[in-house]
């Protein structure tokens, strides 16, 4: 299984997931004319997409999806409250293949098990992915209000992570923002601060764990290197010695592939627990 967030943040998030020949995207946040750039800048054919999961409705997560599908032919998953909440991007066309929280699908060789989320769209859900050749699973929860027991069990025992941490709750409070929209992000509702992403890493570490992703940066309310700060802080004094990446919203991460991740893993890590 082999990775790349094309990009994350509150301008467009989008996650490149390949197992064998099988790729798709989570998510399709960026114009289709980008999409096919960042796919291109990792010498991945736009045509050669078996699917997109659509999470949740939001435009930062759905802007392309329409575009896309029809450009390439590619099938949409989602769910129906999803596609209704999305109905301006279609044209009735499309391939839509519908799914339900909490019972998975199968793509080519993955398998996508979607999950409930707390969050303010229509219905939103995070996935787990499953590369049923190797057996590696990758987690992917970029919209969280606070999770949930679900959240936590569909999460474990994952190879790679990639987790929201949306905003420094200083930096959040001081930020010119309204107040209603201040409350939001902070609610249950809303997002992950860097605390709450680090406990939540540190909760779902486990000695296989070989990559942790940190996505979903508010541009305003955040930094990189503040998130990475404090979430690897946190990783480190329990043992983690994998990859930790920051997502940029400009530009897609390098390739990871799970099986090398997982081999660069330290001694001491895979005693861990």
């Amino acid at each position: 299984m082999r990775v790349s967030v094309l990009g994350s943040g509150s301008r467009g998030n989008s996650i490149l997931v390949t197992g064998g020949d099988t790729r798709i995207l989570v998510d399709a946040g960026f114009s289709a004319r980008a999409l096919e750039e960042r796919l291109r800048s990792l010498g991945i054919p736009a045509d050669t997409l078996a699917a997109i999961v659509i999470t949740h409705d939001h435009g930062d997560h759905t802007r392309g999806v329409g575009v896309f599908a029809r450009r390439h032919r590619t099938p949409v998953y989602l769910t129906e409250q999803t596609l209704d909440a999305c109905e301006a991007l279609f044209r009735g066309g499309e391939d839509i293949r519908l799914y339900r929280a909490g019972f998975p699908f199968s793509i080519g060789r993955l398998s996508v098990e979607p999950f409930l989320t707390v969050h303010d769209a229509r219905d939103p859900v995070a996935v787990a992915l499953t590369d049923t050749a190797t057996g590696f699973k990758l987690g992917v929860a970029t919209d969280l209000g606070r999770p949930t027991a679900q959240v936590r069990h569909a999460l474990s025992e994952c190879d790679l992570l990639v987790l929201e941490a949306n905003h420094d709750r200083t930096l959040l409070q001081e930020s010119g923002y309204p107040w209603t929209v201040k409350s939001r992000i902070a609610s249950s509702h809303g997002h992950l601060s860097n605390e709450a992403a680090a406990q939540l890493a540190l909760e779902l570490l486990h000695p296989r764990l070989a990559g942790v992703v940190l996505a979903h940066l508010s541009a305003e309310c955040n930094r990189p290197e503040l998130a990475e700060s404090v979430v690897g802080a946190v990783l480190r004094r329990a043992g983690y010695r994998g990859l930790l990446r920051v997502a940029s919203q400009d530009r897609p991460t390098e390739l990871m592939d799970l099986n090398a991740l997982r081999q660069r893993l330290a001694p001491d890590q895979i005693a861990l627990i």
